[in-house]
């Protein structure tokens, strides 16, 4: 999983971390017994962040020193903080399977999910990933997500429900006319399954309208509010009509309330760039690193030359015609005689990268609950690096955007924001030892 391992001793400190890189990684730092817990961690100097723990202690100094305990550096350099933590996520995962969400800090994501196997489904708010469907039934849960946090799915969801009469309480009904019902179903905001005020397949049509709502981001309920405005309009009834029109531009506003990364998990089809570490580490390599999200599953890196590509150098833009700089193969040997095949387009190249980004079998609900919520730290992060890229369902990705992307992302002109910096490499993340 680690790449590289230079065993250590205190007598040769300066030679051997001076063999390790500068840049971002994830390391891991072995004692004598071999039985003994590692020390794990990542850092975005991967070579300052060593020489701090095993450089010779200062006198009453309270930092963590590991000089005379280690026997064994090993490494791998990454190109990103996702890819970091992504690396991180594996290792810990591997070596302390009991606590690796402790050590690592992850919270679940909030999601929503419409319970489909209860004999009255509803919508609410969880953190808890159950197995999602492996084709689209009606007979098994969906879920979406991921939120920011669990206040906005609140939000997001309560909204929404507005417009359905689907039932919000959290019981289990036992269908009674006599039941007084509650105030949701006073207010004609639920069909009101409680006490039979509707047919069952009444309720199930209620609830995939819902559904649908929430698969098309809103569109389903727009083009149908939309339908029933445009023949007001037609039958002369204008005042209905205004009316129709006022809840389309209802609906869009709660619309807008879902980011674009909130999609049905099981549908859930992403495509992340990031810097390359291969590109930091030797400037003759033109590469992004190429991550795909699948169901929740985070698939790669995978490396992407973006050889023969045109690039906008003027930091801040977007257009491949701003002072355009094109990348081109440097022969190891200039007075050598080299023949460079044409490559492929790299719309073509991409495609090829792309489809091999395939998961490798099915993994643990919890895995995949746990992956979702990587994904959404980084989404969310105020200083995101790299872009991402969404496939809609029976959709080809956008593959000049993508393009475009790999491109900003690869001069740096992506959607980047530095860092604050701190006083130690202690404060800027945590340690998993």
């Amino acid at each position: 999983m680690l790449t590289h391992s230079i065993p250590f001793s205190p007598e040769r400190d300066k030679e051997i971390i001076a063999q390790i890189p500068e840049g971002a990684g994830a390391f891991l730092l072995r004692g004598h017994d071999a039985h003994a817990e590692p020390y794990i961690s990542k850092a975005v100097n991967l070579r300052r962040r060593i020489m701090r723990l095993l450089a010779p202690a200062e006198t009453q100094s309270k930092r963590l020193n590991l000089r005379e305990r280690c026997a064994l550096i090993e490494y791998s350099s990454t190109g990103s903080d996702f890819e970091n933590v992504v690396l991180l996520y594996q290792l810990l995962r591997k070596i302390f399977p009991e606590t690796y969400t402790k050590r690592l800090r992850l919270n679940l994501s909030p999601l929503i999910r419409i319970h489909w196997e209860n004999a009255y489904p509803r919508a609410y708010v969880t953190r808890k990933l159950g197995r999602v469907p492996e084709k689209a039934l009606n007979t098994q849960s969906v879920y979406y997500g991921p939120f920011r946090s669990r206040a906005v799915a609140d939000r997001f969801l309560n909204d929404a429900l507005d417009f359905f009469k689907s039932r919000r309480c959290t019981f289990e009904l036992n269908p009674d006319p006599a039941f007084p019902g509650c105030i949701y179903s006073e207010m004609k905001m639920c069909l009101a399954p409680c006490f039979k005020g509707c047919t069952d397949e009444e309720y199930f049509s209620e609830m995939r309208r819902v559904q649908d709502f929430l698969d098309t981001r809103g569109e389903s309920l727009i083009s149908e509010i939309s339908a029933q405005r445009d023949k007001a309009s037609t039958d002369l009834e204008f005042e209905n009509a205004a009316a129709l029109h006022a809840r389309v531009e209802k609906v869009k506003t709660v619309a807008r309330e879902c980011d674009e990364i909130i999609r049905r998990i099981d549908r859930l089809d992403a495509l992340i760039v990031q810097p390359s570490a291969s590109a930091e580490q030797n400037p003759h390599q033109s590469n992004v690193a190429l991550f795909r999200i699948v169901g929740g599953q985070i698939v790669g890196p995978m490396e992407f030359s973006v050889l023969g590509m045109a690039h906008a150098q003027q930091a801040g833009s977007s257009s491949f015609y701003a002072q355009p700089l094109m990348v081109q193969p440097v022969p190891l040997e200039s007075s050598a005689e080299v023949i460079i095949a044409e490559a492929p387009k790299p719309e073509v190249r991409l495609r090829e990268v792309v489809e091999s980004l395939q998961p490798n079998g099915k993994i643990s609900v919890a895995s995949q609950a746990e992956q979702l919520a990587i994904l959404k730290r980084w989404y969310y992060k105020s200083s995101r690096v790299g872009e991402i890229f969404f496939r809609d369902t029976d959709a080809d990705w956008p593959w000049r955007r993508i393009l475009n992307g790999v491109s900003r992302v690869f001069v740096g002109t992506g959607q980047k924001l530095e860092p604050q910096r701190t006083q130690s490499d202690a404060k800027e993340e945590p340690t998993h030892s």
